[in-house]
Formats: structure tokens, C-alpha cells, sequence
């Protein structure tokens, strides 16, 4: 178990594969901890470098006092970055985790190789909405609002005949409020359309095409905004990697612009 102690808290850490390896690192989404990687980091090569870590409040994270700014989430992946001195990262980004990797790309453009964007946007719904679902977790607890967010996370299919559905249902509702509500504070306050359109690296991006959360249709705008190569995930949610991991792999491994930008 691999930790980072920042000023005001301690990180959870996932850190695979040899040292000298190409390095991706990956950020999941608002209510889950990296475990969410799992069906697709089995498929992956073994030669690269997985970095994945656990958001504040999520996870085995800590979780500090609501509520979070995308700056400040930003900044714990550059810390992590520092730490482990990584450099020409190919940094997956899912949700959430897609605007922690667009901060992160505008932010330190020296640290990143390229950006994968996972049904994830510039801009996720509007400050109103967000004030609402923190208004409700903090009145009646995320159990109270699992069934709703599972409808938006996962295809019908998915829900009625996975087994494992349960466990997604017990990562949600297990994650702290302090971690969930500061985590859509911070989503509420951030509108990275500019600092995205300004991007210069590589960027691919990838939407579930029946995803509640981040319609493809949203994904696909943030696409066209900084000139990414964008993929439709069929049959998926707002986890094609749970969903079809097999598509997302494909996807990944083929991602290739530049002559410094080997697929992985």
C-alpha cells in the first residue's frame, strides 16, 4: 500500500509495473476509488508504469473538510506527479477525473505526454444542478441517491444480469459525503473551456453511448474543442471499462499522434 502525506492530507496510491516504463496514469470518477480501473488495467501491457490514486475523500484517501476546488484536486495529481518524479505521462481521466486531467494538461504541460478524456467535459452541468445533489447527500446520505446514480451510471442490462452490480452500489455508497460533496463543489465551480481549447498535446476521448451523466454528445463538443479523436463505446455507460473494457483498451492502445506519442 503506497501513500503520498500532503500538508493537509494523505493519499492513496496505486503505483504498478516497472519503474522505467512508460507512465499512464489514471483519475476515476466522482463516488468510486481506483478499483474502478481494475477490467481494464488486466488488459493492458506489462511493461508500462500504472499510476492510479484514490481522490481525497474517496476511497482509502483522507477525507478533508467540504468543500474542494478543481485547483486544489489538480493539485494533489501534480503532487503525485512530483513525488514519484513522473514525466511524459499519458493521463486517463474519467469524469471528474477527465477535469482533473485537463487542469493538470493547462497547468504543467511539461509533465504530460498526452490526455485521455473519459466521458468526462470541459464543463459538467450547471452550478444549480450540483447545489442540489450536495443539498440532498448531505441531508439523507449517498444511499438515499444510489438507485438515481446508478441509473445514470450504468445501461439497463448491465443492472439487471451483472452480479458484480452490488459491489458498484457499495463503492458509491461507501464513499464519504465530505469526499462526494466537496468533489461536486468542485465539478459545480469548473468551467475549463478555454484552458482546454488552448491544449496542444494529443488528446483522445472516449464516451459510453448510453452514458446519463456525461452525454456523448457532451463528450464529443469537448472534443472538437481541442481537436481530439473521439470514439463511441457501444452498449456502455458512464463505464465503458467496466461495461466493455476490451473497447477502451483498444481504443487506448491505438492512440497514437506524433512521432514521441507510441500507442500504448
Amino acid at each position: 500500500m503506497q501513500f503520498l502525506r500532503l500538508p493537509d492530507a494523505t493519499l492513496h496510491i496505486g503505483d504498478q509495473g516497472p519503474r522505467d516504463g512508460r507512465v499512464v496514469m489514471f483519475a476515476n470518477s466522482l463516488g468510486t476509488d481506483l478499483r474502478v480501473w481494475d477490467p481494464l488495467l488486466a488488459l493492458l501491457p506489462t511493461d508500462l508504469r500504472i499510476i492510479c490514486f484514490d481522490k481525497r475523500g474517496h476511497g482509502l484517501s483522507d477525507a478533508t473538510p467540504a468543500p474542494y476546488g478543481m485547483d486544489q484536486l489538480v493539485g494533489d495529481a501534480e503532487a503525485i506527479c512530483e513525488a514519484l518524479d513522473l514525466r511524459d505521462v499519458t493521463f486517463v481521466g474519467l469524469s471528474i477525473g477527465g477535469l482533473i486531467g485537463q487542469g493538470l494538461a493547462a497547468r504543467r504541460p511539461d509533465l504530460l505526454r498526452a490526455l485521455v478524456l473519459m466521458d468526462t467535459a470541459a464543463k459538467i452541468g450547471s452550478s444549480e444542478m450540483w447545489q442540489s445533489r450536495i443539498d440532498a447527500v448531505s441531508a439523507g446520505g449517498l444511499p438515499s441517491m444510489a438507485g438515481a446514480i446508478m441509473e445514470r451510471w450504468f445501461t439497463q442490462p448491465f443492472r439487471d444480469a451483472r452480479p458484480e452490480f452490488a459491489l458498484w452500489t457499495n463503492m458509491l455508497t461507501r464513499t464519504t459525503v465530505d469526499g462526494y460533496t466537496g468533489c461536486s463543489a468542485a465539478i459545480a465551480g469548473a468551467d475549463l473551456t478555454e484552458s482546454t481549447r488552448a491544449l496542444t498535446l494529443p488528446v483522445m476521448a472516449l464516451a459510453g453511448d448510453q452514458d446519463g451523466s456525461t452525454p456523448p454528445d457532451l463528450v464529443r463538443a469537448t472534443a472538437a474543442l481541442c481537436g481530439a479523436e473521439f470514439h463511441l463505446v457501444a452498449d456502455a455507460g458512464i463505464f465503458p471499462v467496466s461495461n466493455s473494457p476490451r473497447r477502451p483498451r483498444d481504443f487506448l492502445s491505438s492512440f497514437s499522434k506524433g512521432p514521441t506519442h507510441e500507442p500504448l
